[in-house]
């Protein structure tokens, strides 16, 4: 059985003639969401103040019966702190977040006016279970019981992780061997299990293909996410994308270290063709990975929820936060209204290892509120010709010299985060 970082958390799953960075007047033209990387596991976390609700997208694939989910948790959950979530709910956040690439068209550069207030606009800005005596016997003990549509959920405590895991084996759920060595930690730290399986016969009555999110909340001092168990039989590094929704500002981590992705610079526009953006970005995302030896967490995208620029996709309704678990914004029946949401999204990407991240994510709420986004821009050349500058060729030959730069700068900030060969892409700029 593969348990990936979430379904387990674990399982047990600005160059010339650029407009203003706040000011998008050009074309969206792609985003690379989260399915670019192969089973990366993705996770909504909402906090607010000591409370915490987790959303843990299944991507389980295999026999229904093998499925098992076991996540820590500070304290026995109540029915009604657990609810069958909205996969739609990913899809929407992931689309709103996504890197993206958007392309603008140079004007008129004879036109001496425009060419002058852009040249000024182009300065850089700042970037069933046992006999309780036998559950007894192993340390574990049974706090609760639910069904919760598609799943058969017990809230467990234990004092032994040895019997956490003889208890979890004879009752049927199939986890990697050598996992008590993964749950002694939590054990030690008095914390309580959230384990699920599927009940098939309630999975017929859904009518899904497919395992729906399971949602949760509680209220704990910390704010983390235990990754550390969807390790236990991980092949090489794994992917967990984050999205954490909050009131105040930016989200980071506070054990390892935050870092924002390159963006927001110019790059050769072949990247429009199908497929190529993808390329691009799997590439300088595996590169900037392992320069930093999979040991860090990326900032991809921090945006206030009211609006974006440019847009990947629109904002959530409140109705579609609710969904997600944020309590503070008032149910809109998912109508988008006017006026701003009180609420910032800041999407995380790790890449990490066994080796890399010895610890479980531990996370807390900045007062950054300066917008972030990995987008990355084409700009095409006006397309006329020095007959249409007659006047002005002074502005049309400067233009020109000034686009041969550019086309190059992007080159070389392409092979740079990359590292394609940078004669192939001057190559590909030039056909």
């Amino acid at each position: 059985m593969r348990i990936t970082a979430a379904a387990a958390l674990a399982a047990l799953s600005a160059a010339a003639f650029a407009p203003p960075a706040a000011a998008f007047c050009g074309f969206f033209v792609g985003k690379a969401d989260a399915s670019l990387f192969n089973e990366a596991s993705q996770v909504v976390m909402v906090r607010d103040g000591g409370k915490t609700t987790l959303t843990m997208l299944n991507d389980y694939k295999g026999a229904l019966t093998e499925f098992a989910l076991v996540v820590p948790v500070p304290a026995v959950l109540k029915r009604d702190d657990i609810r069958v979530a909205d996969k739609a709910v990913f899809d929407r956040i992931d689309a709103y977040s996504a890197p993206r690439l958007a392309e603008y068209y140079d004007a008129n550069p004879c036109d001496r006016r425009l060419y002058d207030r852009m040249r000024v606009e182009s300065a850089p800005r700042p970037s069933a279970g046992r006999s309780g005596s036998q559950e007894k016997a192993l340390g574990v003990e049974v706090e609760a019981r639910y069904t919760v549509g598609e799943y058969d959920i017990v809230i467990l405590s234990a004092s032994q992780s040895d019997g956490l895991e003889t208890w979890l084996v004879q009752n049927g759920y199939r986890i990697p061997a050598g996992a008590a060595r993964a749950l002694r930690p939590y054990i030690q730290q008095n914390m309580k299990f959230f384990v699920a399986k599927v009940n098939l016969k309630e999975q017929a009555k859904t009518g899904y293909s497919y395992l729906r999110p399971l949602q949760f909340r509680f209220e704990s001092a910390r704010f983390m996410l235990p990754v550390r168990l969807g390790m236990i039989n991980a092949q090489g590094p794994q992917d967990l994308i984050v999205y954490v929704l909050s009131r105040v500002g930016r989200v980071e981590s506070t054990n390892y270290r935050t870092v924002k992705l390159p963006a927001n610079m110019e790059l050769p526009t072949f990247l429009k063709q199908p497929g190529e953006f993808t390329r691009f970005y799997r590439a300088m995302f595996d590169r900037q990975a392992g320069r930093e030896k999979h040991s860090v967490v990326f900032t991809e995208y921090f945006w206030d929820m009211a609006w974006c620029d440019p847009c990947a996709a629109n904002p959530l309704t409140a109705a579609e936060l609710r969904e997600a678990g944020v309590t503070w914004v008032a149910d809109d029946g998912g109508r988008r209204g006017p006026g701003a949401q009180p609420v910032v999204l800041t999407r995380l990407h790790v890449r990490y290892t066994k080796e890399t991240f010895p610890e479980d994510l531990v996370l807390h709420e900045t007062k950054d509120r300066e917008n972030f986004q990995t987008r990355y821009v084409l700009r095409h050349p006006w397309q006329g010709s020095v007959f249409q500058c007659v006047g002005a060729l002074d502005a049309y030959w400067r233009y020109r010299g000034s686009v041969a730069e550019r086309e190059e700068r992007a080159a070389q900030q392409l092979a740079s985060l990359t590292g394609w060969d940078i004669a192939d892409i001057r190559r590909r700029q030039s056909r």
